[in-house]
């Protein structure tokens, strides 16, 4: 007998305020999973206390204890994780995985376009409603005309897969109108081709001063500046305490989306965790052990495979996130970027993140652009603001980008 479906994953939410909302997940085992699980919970904008994982590499058994905002969608947020785990069926014994006999089709890009009379925090509001109806920017490009007006293109994806129905599209544009606070407003939003689709994915370089001032990755200066430094983070791995496992400790400053970070380079090294605990302790620090093994189900002996996996896990809890201010001939232009995951994922958020800390802080935006870009060998998302300087720009510059850089951080 196979488990029901709503025994996958089953959620006990708080009694009451201050206390933690406690999500078990029982289900197949495959490597990648508590990515998977941690990007969604981070989507849906909660922050994870403490975690305990547990897989024969089979089976696996994990239990998020997370807090957050009150209007959390509990039920929709049990859909989607459900939908993350692999589904199990028995036949005479022998177990195999849904997702495996149907690979997942590619997406549907549309373009969400509209234009209307200019306000303060109007892309932020936008974005927001976007968000909420699950629909995942992909790419945006945004301008601002002389009088007044704002041009918005978003090409977006649709969590749900239903955007090409009519009550979806419908729903979507009503949404959108409602919040452009323009009753002259003009809105569209189109299915587009795969050349549209094409151009949301992997671009062109950025130019070299700046990917020569974000990406200097190995530089301890390179770092955040008065955030965090290279002693806030210790990772140690000892192969003496388990036969069979490599075992990671971790110890460092928590920020919004830290289990996110280590399990998406997990994932990417092909690491898979037997066992794993998590907690946060007093004055922000989090604690982290972790018994891992490689693909082939071996320890990591080799040194080299070592250094290179913890020097990752330290640059990603360093600098999940890059955030720099630079003069764009006599314009002003933030930039954040974020690494994306081999299996093509970005990073949830952070375009509702940029524009509600600009929104917090005053500064108008004149145009923002979102792609993804080849630096070396990774690709990243590349979130390009230009700032309006009408006012010659009164918010002053490092104020911005220690703020964005906050808010990112969950540290606002």
């Amino acid at each position: 007998m196979g488990m029901l479906h709503d025994d996958v994953v089953l959620i006990k939410e708080a009694e009451k305020e201050g206390e933690t909302t406690v999500i078990t997940i029982n289900c197949p085992d495959k490597t990648g999973l508590g990515c998977d699980l941690c990007r969604i919970i981070l989507f849906f904008r909660l922050s994870i206390v403490r975690g305990d994982v547990s897989t024969d590499g089979i089976w696996c058994y994990i239990v998020f204890w997370v807090v957050g905002k009150q209007r959390t969608r509990w039920s929709l947020l049990k859909k989607r994780l459900i939908e993350a785990c692999p589904s199990c069926f028995s036949a005479s014994g022998i177990s195999y995985y849904r997702s495996d006999l149907q690979p997942p089709k590619p997406p549907s890009f549309f373009l969400l376009k509209f234009s209307c009379d200019d306000r303060q925090g109007l892309l932020h509001d936008v974005t927001e409603v976007l968000c909420e109806l699950e629909l995942t920017i992909n790419k945006v490009k945004v301008s601002t005309t002389p009088d007044g007006k704002v041009v918005d293109l978003f090409i977006i994806t649709d969590t749900r897969e239903l955007l090409h129905t009519k009550k979806r599209r419908d729903d979507t544009i009503e949404h959108v109108s409602a919040i452009l606070g323009d009753p002259l407003h003009t809105i569209d939003l189109e299915l587009v081709g795969p050349e549209i689709a094409a151009c949301s994915q992997a671009s062109s370089f950025l130019p070299s001063s700046i990917t020569e001032d974000i990406f200097d990755l190995e530089s301890p200066e390179s770092i955040q500046r008065g955030t965090v430094t290279t002693d806030s983070v210790s990772i140690a791995m000892d192969n003496s305490l388990s036969a069979a496992h490599t075992l990671v400790q971790i110890v460092c400053q928590d920020h919004k989306g830290l289990l996110y970070d280590i399990m998406r380079t997990l994932k990417d090294y092909n690491i898979q965790i037997s066992y794993g605990r998590f907690s946060t302790k007093p004055r922000g620090k989090c604690e982290i052990d972790l018994f891992i093994v490689q693909a082939d189900g071996k320890k990591i002996v080799d040194p080299s495979k070592q250094k290179s996996l913890s020097s990752r896990l330290r640059m990603e809890l360093l600098r999940p996130l890059r955030v720099t201010i630079v003069s764009r001939g006599p314009d002003t232009e933030l930039l954040v970027t974020n690494p994306v995951e081999l299996s093509g994922k970005g990073r949830p958020l952070v375009f509702y993140d940029i524009t509600l800390a600009l929104k917090m802080l005053g500064p108008c935006i004149f145009s923002a652009e979102v792609g993804r870009h080849v630096i070396g060998d990774r690709e990243w998302e590349v979130y390009r603001v230009l700032l309006d300087e009408g006012d010659s720009l009164s918010v002053p510059r490092n104020k911005i980008e220690k703020g964005v850089w906050k808010m990112l951080m969950g540290w606002e």
